[in-house]
């Protein structure tokens, strides 16, 4: 996460305190006097002095003989005192800082924490800044009801901002602590207080705020978000980039909105933000997902104007596309340009042309390129069993396919979709096979598969075909007292 700009940091540094509702206007202070001068100085100097000048083995020792073990001699304002006359040398404060709590020789405060915050800030350890962020946040919580009050510790780091000279992006790190926790309501409460003041976070963390937001509010809670913060106006010293944007047509793509897709793709254009491989891959899986072969290969071409290399997601996105529509032979001529420009293969790429093959009812090459997934070392998914089964099925037989699957499951150890014990048993009826059907219908509970309507009314109309009017009358019976209708 890199450092704001200076004229960010000037801001910062020149803007009051107050309180800050999400619908307020009001300003709030980024600025406070000094923390009141420690009762007992004698100890505050002599903790400095011993830690600046005397030898790493002894200090410790030395600074347990003024405070002992479970005293809380210190207060928090002493240490605050301490940790900031050792603000050049940050990670002794640190140590000096989890001194204190591992031997309980202070019963921290949020402005203890808030002041070795702002001196790692300041001297860019930004990780194990980010870690007593968390710490304090756990420590200190907030109540759980809704506040229009910013969290205190937000309020804390903005009072002793001025005083320990610390960093804008102290305020980034907090964001990015709730995002991690997945709280989303006070990271934007932070991200809106800061932007009515013209102070912005970090693009990473803006992108993972409107990413945490798609992932658990949907794409247009997303969109709503980074409308809100990159509305065009470049002097807030941060800009969108091509990940926001990829973020945004992931999450439409997702939910099947196409013509969304599109729109976040046009504004990229409008913002002259230039896409990579991903966004591309996005926008050609959307145009494939619809069905829409023709603008997906224009985005292919385009790649290639713009620069950009088709790695393995845009030749599986292709290839996927063609098979989806029934053009397995196009998918080909794309798999084999994969291979010759040496872009390696991966268990999608297979699965793609074996459904298309088995689509297309050519299953001899779909079982070929089984053979060949089997030889990487891939582990095919359980729709591409089924698919295969079907098609095996129709082709050589009931028997051929089970086989088939049994011989699989043994392989891969993997377990088949409840449709394709369901499409077997539903065959194997259909003949007349109903010990075999039986067998099979044991295996599937066995793996967790109730029978439903349609692998009653299998052997129901097995039965029937076999004038077993005794056990398709029971089984009838049971049907009903556990399936009422087909809806069930």
């Amino acid at each position: 996460m890199a450092m704001l700009s200076t004229v960010r940091r000037s801001i910062v540094f020149s803007i009051p305190l107050a309180k800050h509702s999400l619908s307020s206007s009001s300003s709030f202070p980024l600025s406070s006097s000094p923390p009141p001068r420690s009762s007992d100085e004698n100890l505050v100097s002599a903790t400095v002095t011993i830690l600046k000048h005397h030898r790493s083995k002894s200090r410790w020792s030395e600074i347990l003989s003024l405070a002992p073990p479970n005293s809380s001699c210190f207060t928090p304002s002493h240490v605050s005192q301490i940790i900031l006359q050792l603000r050049n040398t940050p990670h002794l404060a640190l140590r000096f800082f989890n001194f204190t709590i591992h031997h309980s020789i202070c019963s921290h405060s949020l402005s203890s924490y808030a002041t070795i915050i702002h001196i790692l800030s300041r001297s860019r350890l930004k990780s194990q800044s980010l870690q007593l962020i968390k710490s304090a946040i756990r420590k200190f919580p907030d109540s759980a009801n809704p506040s229009p009050n910013p969290p205190r510790i937000f309020e804390i780091l903005v009072k002793t901002y001025r005083t320990c000279d610390s960093a804008p992006f102290v305020f980034d790190l907090l964001i990015k602590a709730y995002l991690d926790s997945k709280k989303i309501d006070l990271s934007v409460q932070i991200v809106r207080i800061l932007a009515s003041k013209n102070i912005f976070p970090h693009v990473v963390v803006c992108n993972s705020l409107i990413e945490l937001i798609a992932k658990s509010r949907g794409p247009f809670a997303a969109y709503d978000m980074y409308k809100e913060i990159f509305n065009g106006k470049e002097v807030k010293g941060v800009m969108e980039n091509a990940y926001t944007f990829d973020i945004l047509m992931l999450a439409f793509h997702r939910e099947g909105v196409v013509e969304k897709v599109e729109d976040v793709w046009k504004e990229m254009m409008a913002k002259n933000c230039s896409p990579n491989v991903y966004s591309c891959s996005v926008l050609m899986a959307a145009y494939c997902e619809d069905e829409r072969m023709e603008n997906a290969m224009k985005v292919w071409e385009d790649m290639g104007d713009k620069g950009l290399m088709h790695d393995i997601v845009a030749y599986n996105t292709i290839i996927g596309g063609f098979c989806k529509v029934g053009e397995v032979d196009r998918a080909e001529e794309f798999y084999r340009d994969m291979v010759f420009n040496g872009v390696e293969c991966t268990c999608v790429t297979l699965e793609h042309l074996i459904n298309g093959h088995c689509m297309s009812g050519k299953v001899d090459a779909a079982l070929v390129l089984y053979k060949d997934m089997c030889r990487k070392g891939f582990n095919p998914e359980s729709s591409t069993i089924g698919v295969l089964a079907e098609v095996i099925c129709d082709k050589s037989g009931v028997f051929e396919a089970l086989e088939f699957v049994r011989a699989v499951i043994k392989k891969h150890d993997v377990a088949p979709r409840k449709t394709t014990y369901e499409l077997l048993i539903r065959r194997l009826c259909m003949e007349g096979w109903m010990e075999e059907a039986l067998k099979l219908q044991v295996e599937m509970v066995g793996k967790g598969y109730a029978p439903n309507f349609e692998i009653y009314s299998s052997f129901i109309d097995g039965y029937v075909k076999q004038r077993d009017d005794i056990k398709a009358e029971a089984l009838r019976n049971e049907m009903l007292s556990k399936i009422p209708c087909k809806d069930s």
